[in-house]
């Protein structure tokens, strides 16, 4: 059977299973006694260890179920949990996180057998407590494998069975019974009777199955099968392969006669006793698919005897208060881009239709109607389908924690992590790149920001250091910050190490202002470092947080004040594929600006400008704004003249304006962003084009960059 199939459906679940674990294990350090915690650790690690199982990863599966033992005697009370503990649980985190990494790049788990974490799990298992209250489990154990287990005698074989058998023994087979006890605790029965079908199949094959196949995969059993084989090996050799798959209690099995098997006639005295079935092979198969897709989550106890049926499928009532369930489906993000493309391309025609439409004169009022109606539906879906690529940032910011957690002692400073806003929604594709940034920017803030806890006394700061991570939406984009309230940026040091470097010269530094020497810090390979570490120094850090936002259309600013502490701010937009524009016109040519930036469009007479340090600004409303003439920008020649009032469009970042002065303005209109590709080395100010109603094409100004 083939499972690469479920490769990618594993992985997704790991990582999930992953990341609960680490938030749960933080969780439980700081609150050991609570049982919450522990059987959500318990229930994490059992079905991580199951997935494993089934996609037949031993090495990892040795790992977990070696995790699940210690989280077992924490929850039954026999083990307490420590910090030493909890650090072999971090490592062994680690390790698994290395498995499925090494999963996803090659499809197989790699070579590490961890048998250093292993010896650790088992000697905090190996405590005295534990030794006196094993005992007697154990003989517990032993005494009830020692009952009359062969369950395989019940089975009645028909005659065509019979005649089966008979062959294999007179071509020198040997037929075996096997009944098949699983664990009490086991949550997946038929994923657990799926593997020994599969392990018992490598060696013989199977004539019947009791229960049947069917009613195995539907988990239509209690806790035990029975299985009549034909095989060339022996008995042990069966039972061995059947006991190797885990979360099995037990296997009983022995060679069989035919003549102590009870024969069904087809015209007995149980008619409609369904008959035990050969295990048809495409019956095992498709348990797989259910074992592999349904590992993910803890499946429901086995119901008691006597519980009411459940209700059927095609029965839409509903119990008062129960969760509604299978609600949500796992789409590759591929198909998401693709429909994506498509409602971008709907844009695109709507747009064209209604520039047509302006064309035509006296055109019919019903036409107008309709037009109104298809603009109203090609936004709509354009929300929906955004709001299906949303996902909110915790997906990133979760891990960080735990980041945090051995930041501190790695370093040997105090120090706890806050984070609001983990709720805030970005487009997946954005989520995906701004994992890196963050890491780099929270590291900094550890290693460079905090102080020692000693210097932080003596300055009448609290011991432990403080690291603030918070998202928000503001207007058409998302800002996360990162900030500290620690030492700040020594604006002196950073620039007598460029000077050092030879990154700026003794002129250029005398004249640079505070912003500009701290921009320094966003250069490649620059450090303020004083040694390298593991954690930080080689200057592989801003220069990757620059470049990733900046290829997300996003930028970053830092604000820092000297022994008060350090503000990193990250701005990205909403979406990179479809939006709300100004189409305007410079120098004969259209060009977008998103509305998102736009404060105000203002109307200014040449004598209301004024000149600052050499640049033109103007005085509006008690705020001084600098002015950039868009002709100048991008070389091109302003169709006015210097005589006539200016049209300026207010633009906002952050708490910075500018005014972008243009020749017209077209109006607003729902654009959809085209990247202009490697080929062409794009300005910084020109975040890409777009194709407009007439078939023009118009580029896209970033205000952002021209601030």
């Amino acid at each position: 059977m083939d499972i690469s199939q479920y490769l990618e459906i594993f992985i997704d679940e790991s990582n999930e299973h992953l990341q609960n674990l680490n938030t749960q294990i933080l969780n439980l350090e700081s609150e050991p006694e609570n049982m919450d915690t522990i059987n959500e650790i318990f229930r994490a690690a059992h079905s991580l260890k199951g997935m494993a199982g089934t996609m037949g990863y031993k090495r990892m599966q040795t790992l977990t179920h070696d995790m699940e033992n210690v989280f077992s005697e924490v929850r039954n009370g026999n083990i307490k949990v420590s910090p030493h503990m909890v650090d072999i649980l971090f490592q062994c985190l680690d390790a698994l996180d290395e498995y499925v990494n090494n999963v996803k790049e090659s499809a197989d788990e790699g070579t590490n057998e961890n048998e250093p974490l292993i010896r650790q799990l088992n000697a905090v298992l190996d405590t005295p407590e534990k030794a006196k209250e094993s005992a007697p489990a154990e003989a517990k154990e032993k005494a009830g494998e020692s009952g009359d287990c062969r369950k395989w005698l019940e089975i009645q074989l028909d005659s065509a069975q019979q005649h089966v058998i008979k062959a294999a023994t007179e071509q020198g087979k040997n037929v075996f019974g096997l009944t098949v006890t699983v664990q009490e605790s086991c949550i997946l029965k038929a994923a657990r009777a799926f593997l020994v079908f599969k392990a018992v199949e490598e060696l013989g094959e199977i004539i019947v199955s009791n229960p049947s196949a069917q009613d195995v995969e539907d988990e239509k059993f209690d806790l035990d099968f029975s299985l009549i084989v034909v095989a060339d090996g022996d008995i042990e050799t069966l039972k061995t392969a059947a006991a190797s798959v885990s979360e099995i209690s037990s296997v009983v099995g022995e060679a069989i006669v035919l003549d102590n098997m009870a024969a069904r006639d087809k015209y007995g005295e149980t008619p409609h006793e369904p008959k035990p079935q050969a295990a048809p092979k495409v019956a095992v198969e498709q348990n797989t698919a259910q074992a592999a897709v349904t590992e993910a989550a803890p499946a429901p106890a086995a119901e008691p005897a006597g519980k009411p049926a459940a209700p059927k499928a095609g029965d839409k009532k509903q119990a008062p208060g129960k969760p509604v369930v299978n609600r949500t489906v796992r789409v590759d993000i591929e198909k998401l881009d693709v429909l994506m493309n498509l409602v971008s391309e709907l844009i695109i025609a709507k747009n064209s239709l209604v520039s047509v439409s302006n064309q035509v004169q006296g055109q019919n009022q019903s036409v107008n109607e309709q037009i109104e109606y298809l603009e109203n539906v090609t936004t709509n879906l354009h929300e929906s389908v955004m709001k299906v690529r949303m996902v909110p940032i915790e997906s990133v910011v979760s891990k960080f924690p735990r980041m945090i957690r051995d930041l501190s002692k790695k370093l040997d400073k105090k120090m706890e992590l806050y984070m609001t806003g983990e709720e805030t929604e970005l487009d997946r594709t954005v989520v995906d790149e701004i994992g890196d940034p963050l890491m780099h920017l929270l590291r900094n803030s550890a290693d460079h920001g905090l102080e020692p806890a000693e210097l932080r006394v003596q300055r009448g700061k609290p011991a432990v250091g403080s690291i603030f991570l918070d998202a928000y939406q503001d207007g058409n984009n998302v800002v996360i910050e990162v900030r500290d309230d620690g030492n700040g940026i020594d604006v002196e040091a950073v620039k007598n190490k460029a000077l050092e470097r030879g990154a700026v010269t003794p002129e250029q530094a005398a004249n640079m202002t505070d912003k500009e020497i701290i921009d320094l810090l966003f250069l490649p390979s620059f450090s303020t470092a004083k040694k390298v570490t593991d954690v930080s120094g080689r200057g592989v850090g801003l220069d990757v947080v620059k470049s990733k936002i900046e290829a997300l259309s996003g930028e970053v600013e830092v604000k820092s004040k000297l022994g008060e502490g350090s503000t990193w701010t990250i701005r990205l937009p909403l979406t990179l594929a479809i939006i709300q524009a100004l189409m305007v016109v410079v120098g004969g040519e259209k060009y977008a600006i998103s509305l998102g930036t736009i404060q105000t469009i203002e109307d200014i007479a040449p004598e209301e400008i004024k000149l600052v340090q050499n640049k033109e600004v103007i005085h509006l409303r008690g705020s001084v704004i600098p002015l950039i003439r868009l002709s100048n920008v991008l070389d091109v020649e302003s169709t006015k003249s210097p005589e006539e009032h200016l049209m300026v469009v207010i633009v906002k970042k952050g708490d910075k304006l500018a005014g972008l002065v243009i020749d017209d303005m077209i109006g607003q209109q729902e654009i959809v962003i085209k990247s202009l590709g490697k080929y062409i080395k794009q300005c910084k100010f020109i975040s890409g084009a777009t194709i407009l109603g007439d078939g023009e094409v118009a580029l896209i100004l970033d205000a952002n960059a021209l601030i």
